[in-house]
């Protein structure tokens, strides 16, 4: 199952925590549009059907690419890399010469 990258679901989850604690309930006692609009988004980015199952699986996910990135960084010497790094130069004759 494709999963969204890390930094987008760390914002769904900020968002979704920031609305249901913020926003006032329907007449109903339903959550607000925002909650229940970012509770069904992140339902598509999990592969699930329930909010808490959702919650769950994302902060799972997340976890997992904290303890990748840690892993990843062990192995490669200190994780730090230019911002440049991997990114071709340009041709001679061109603008970047």
């Amino acid at each position: 199952m494709l999963m969204p990258h890390p930094a987008v679901l760390r914002g769904l989850l900020e968002e979704y925590e920031a609305a249901a604690a913020n926003e006032s309930a329907d007449a109903t006692g339903e959550p607000g549009p925002r909650t229940r609009d970012l509770a069904y988004t992140l339902c598509v980015s999990t592969g699930t059907r329930d909010v808490r199952q959702a919650l769950e699986t994302a902060r799972r996910h997340l976890a997992e690419a904290v303890r990748g990135a840690l892993q990843s960084d062990g192995q490669e010497g200190t994780g730090r890399h230019s911002p440049a790094e991997g990114l071709s130069r340009p041709a001679r004759g061109t603008r970047g010469e």
